[in-house]
């Protein structure tokens, strides 16, 4: 909370927040409203967009969302713009976008929990290419208040420095670019020389999983049974390795097996 609150104290203009699950114990509760409190003082623009609220006894084997009730109220107890974006799925977005030319983001949830109890990441980005994107897709929420069409935003790689170091990065959107997400990830697969190491919730891509099978194939089996890719892979000697969350895993294999294409 410390590092959100200095990252929300340095906006000079707006602030906008993407929020998926947005639910604090007082004492955090009571620094971030602090530190929003000050910057609207200040004169900076703040707004909300959270995902639609979820009932309070969620029907997990219809699909609804098991994540707790209570982000709804929380956002709109805090006093700035809001919009509740509803849709099918899930708004799974978790961000803040600084003046438009910084970026906090990363899988960590606004909350106790997932601050202190769940492995998650946090980047911290000063780009204003970056944050322009960001940007978009903010305003695409804003406007529709559905999820369910927005990230179709065209992006290209943006130059960055990290550790002192020339660097590049990319962001793109579900669900607007899901189908090119899945082929930029198998592709990356498919180009490696040496090892892919993966740490995952989940792994149910049946692009992803059939390049990594051709990597595997192809470090254990005759390479000439298999197509070219396994052939090359065999040449290379892949390692593939990692890990994901048994748990939710263990489901999705379980549901697979009732689909007779999926052997």
């Amino acid at each position: 909370m410390a590092r959100l609150t200095t990252f929300i104290g340095a906006a000079k203009q707006t602030l906008d927040l993407a929020v998926y699950d947005m639910r604090f114990s007082d004492p955090l509760k009571a620094s971030l409203m602090s530190a929003l409190r000050e910057r609207a003082e200040a004169g900076v623009q703040i707004r909300f967009c959270y995902d639609g609220d979820k009932p309070p006894q969620p029907n997990v084997a219809a699909g609804q969302d098991p994540a707790p009730a209570g982000t709804g109220a929380f956002v709109q107890s805090l006093g700035y713009p809001w919009r509740r974006i509803a849709g099918m799925k899930l708004m799974h977005s978790k961000f803040v976008l600084r003046d438009r030319q910084s970026i906090w983001t990363g899988s960590t949830n606004m909350t106790d929990d997932a601050f202190t109890l769940m492995e998650n990441n946090i980047l911290e980005i000063d780009s204003s290419s970056l944050a322009n994107y960001y940007a978009q897709d903010f305003e695409q929420f804003w406007e529709k208040e559905n999820f369910d069409n927005t990230g179709e935003i065209r992006t290209v790689p943006v130059p960055l420095t990290f550790s002192d170091q020339p660097a590049e990065a990319r962001v793109m959107f579900s669900p607007g670019r899901g189908l090119e997400i899945d082929s930029e990830i198998a592709r990356r697969v498919r180009a490696a020389q040496r090892r892919v190491r993966i740490c995952s919730l989940l792994i149910n891509s049946g692009t992803l999983i059939s390049e990594l099978g051709n990597l595997l194939r192809g470090g254990h089996a005759d390479s000439s049974r298999y197509s070219d890719a396994s052939a090359e892979a065999e040449q290379r000697r892949v390692t593939v390795d990692g890990i994901y969350d048994r748990t939710q895993m263990a489901e999705v294999y379980r549901q697979w097996q009732d689909v007779p294409q999926n052997r």
